[in-house]
């Protein structure tokens, strides 16, 4: 075997332990994205019922308006009101849609993406810290326990 087949060799060892070095944190960062899932499932699942319920009340708002158009055909300074409101209740309503579609494009950013993978690392760096210290700790309560006896 000539040496830059040996060299060929140590490089392939050395990449493999790069891939399991990394694949750790890879792997527990998917609970990190699966919690970021859970809580835009959720998110959604909330968003749906509340823009049902301003659909609901706006179909109320303009059932009402529709009853005092109909009661006040001849007052048209009140109708001008009534056309201004309903203007105004579907701003409001295009604008809570919009909102909806910018927090559905901000759950998909990337920077979103970015932010959650480092925050596994963080998780993932401070339990390992933890261990250590909790491995520490029990070494010097086992020892106080033999040196007592």
């Amino acid at each position: 075997m000539s040496g830059g087949e040996i060299a060929a060799l140590v490089a392939a060892g050395a990449f493999l332990m790069l891939v399991l070095v990394l694949a750790v944190p890879i792997l527990r960062l998917r609970h990190t994205v699966d919690a970021a899932t859970r809580a835009i499932n959720d998110m959604n699942e909330r968003t749906g019922p509340l823009l049902g319920d301003v659909t609901a009340t706006v179909g109320n708002v303009n059932t009402a308006l529709t009853q005092v158009h109909t009661s006040l055909d001849g007052v048209n300074l009140q109708l001008a009101k009534v056309d201004t409101m309903t203007t105004h209740i579907q701003n409001v309503t295009a604008n809570v849609a919009n909102l909806a579609t910018v927090v559905s494009a901000a759950a998909a950013n990337p920077l979103v993406k970015v932010a959650s993978f480092g925050y596994g690392v963080r998780r993932a760096a401070a339990a390992r810290r933890n261990a250590e210290t909790e491995k520490e700790v029990r070494t010097a309560i086992k020892q106080r326990r033999r040196a007592g006896r």
